[in-house]
């Protein structure tokens, strides 16, 4: 293509102004801008971003060395992307460097009222401060293990009656168990389980079925744990089809389920999970049965404090304990929530920093916008630029979270650069191709145990983020792909690759 150069003549105001005129030039002769201190991008990049599957897609990514933060590589580092669960990286990471790696949480059982004669004349009270430990399948807990301790601290103190109710108190937080900007196909999944004051089965159930013939409704066999507070609407159907694509829906303290979708035809036995959708009543529920059960009676109806103080009920009168149960160390929370990639923990773990804040006068915040100020706070005064940081949950459910590749280098950078941090947080992420949601990334790789990375995705979304050591070096790696197109195990693939490329 011929382009014909024309002289042009800039008005005197613009003599001295080099730069601007020559932009000016380009602009009318309708030339692309290229500034001086653009550098090619490495080959491993340039090829990975040549990739089909990112046409029209969004990457950001940066690789630095934790000793003295020396950039490697660097993409358009600025970006501000969803990070999925990437994010969780930066809850973790705070609550860690703000909570101290040996906190645990507390859950109390206490009673108000007088015991005369084997009867407890009061209510009994289950306190929970956020913990999403108990009874975890995380933990492999035995299933009715914390019910059965409470019963018998009941029994040790002599209790045989109680004239009042169980009553679940789960006010250290509020009521918004689930974050404003998750997705509606979230409520009522396991995965979009809310957090609250009190939690328990990883505040999920699973729900069991049986299927005949290709075209018919599946019938539901069992719910483990019984929810029988709740009503399921089915409108599942069975097809010739070897895996379910299910969703269970529904909102929070809601009594409906709706489940939508198609499973395999003519199995005995499938297994579909949901959420607790009122954990903290389900709990006093739970407890009230389980006494009853080992010979204790309860006169009242179990409730919560969601309830009862709504109807101005809530007993503002003195308690006192019978048994108080701890979570493990935080160090092993922080495990758990990279390694099995657990929403729950990471929003109960926002929202226990959301403690720490001290809100203006009439300020009124949920406990996941407490939990958000705090973590924000903190990375400024250490001099991130938390300007690029959009958290709505600490999960990273939210599609809405943004953050970039450079804010979470500089995260990682400080983290491995701090004694009292770096080796907690840095065992805390799974080995690639070891363990973990990364056990099968990198897996036969020269990479295979040397990079240590959280993975995050959900629609047209794959991230990692942590780091990798090479040759006695550690650096800090993020990659942040959104929109890209194509299968996610593809993209994973292409992102080994350039990993391997680029060590």
């Amino acid at each position: 293509m011929d382009v014909t150069m024309k002289k042009v003549y800039l008005p005197r105001t613009y003599a001295g102004y080099g730069w601007m005129a020559a932009i000016w030039c380009l602009s009318v002769l309708g030339l692309p801008l290229r500034t001086p201190a653009q550098s090619p991008l490495p080959a491993p990049l340039k090829r990975f971003l040549e990739k089909p599957a990112l046409k029209g897609a969004s990457v950001s990514l940066m690789v630095k060395e934790t000793a003295g933060g020396r950039e490697l590589y660097r993409f358009d580092a600025d970006r501000e992307l969803t990070p999925a669960s990437v994010l969780k990286t930066v809850t973790t990471a705070s609550a860690l460097a703000l909570l101290g790696e040996d906190f645990r949480y507390e859950t109390s059982l206490l009673y108000d009222g007088e015991i005369r004669d084997g009867v407890l004349d009061g209510n009994l009270y289950v306190y929970g401060t956020g913990d999403p430990t108990l009874n975890s399948s995380e933990l492999h807990a035995v299933k009715d293990s914390l019910p059965a301790l409470w019963t018998a601290a009941v029994k040790t103190a002599g209790i045989r009656k109680i004239t009042g109710c169980v009553v679940a108190d789960e006010s250290i937080f509020d009521t918004e168990g689930v974050s404003m900007k998750w997705m509606r196909e979230d409520m009522g999944s396991y995965y979009g389980a809310g957090s609250y004051g009190l939690n328990i089965f990883d505040n999920q159930y699973a729900l069991y079925l049986e299927t005949e013939g290709a075209g018919a409704t599946p019938s539901i066999s069992r719910c483990e744990p019984a929810m029988p507070l709740l009503v399921f609407h089915n409108y599942l159907k069975t097809a010739p089809v070897s895996t379910d694509s299910c969703y269970i829906t529904g909102f929070p303290f809601s009594n409906e389920r709706y489940l939508y979708g198609v499973v395999p035809a003519r199995h005995s036995r499938i297994k579909l999970k949901g959420d607790i959708p009122d954990p903290s009543l389900f709990v006093a529920h739970y407890f009230n049965r389980y006494l009853v059960r080992n010979g204790i009676e309860v006169q009242g109806e179990p409730s919560c404090y969601r309830i009862l103080s709504a109807s101005g009920r809530w007993p503002s009168v003195a308690r006192k304990t019978l048994v108080t149960t701890y979570s493990p160390a935080l160090k092993d929370l922080l495990r758990i929530t990279h390694f099995a990639s657990q929403n729950l923990y990471a929003d109960a773990l926002l929202k226990t920093l959301g403690g720490q804040y001290l809100p203006e006068s009439q300020e009124v915040l949920s406990s996941f916008e407490k939990g958000v100020r705090v973590i924000g706070n903190y990375w400024r005064q250490r001099g991130l630029n938390t300007a690029s940081l959009w958290m709505y949950d600490g999960s990273g459910l939210a599609s809405s979270n943004k953050v970039t590749a450079r804010f979470l280098c500089d995260l990682y950078v400080f983290m491995a650069t701090r004694p009292e941090f770096s080796d907690t947080y840095l065992r805390s992420l799974p080995q690639a191709g070891v363990e973990g949601t990364v056990r099968t990334m990198l897996k036969g790789s020269a990479l295979e145990g040397k990079a240590r990375l959280k993975s995050g995705s959900m629609s047209r979304v794959r991230c990692y983020g942590g780091y990798v050591l090479k040759d006695g070096k550690q650096y800090a790696v993020a990659i942040l792909i959104n929109q890209f197109s194509g299968k996610n195990s593809l993209m994973r693939a292409d992102v080994e690759e350039l990993l391997l490329s680029l060590f």
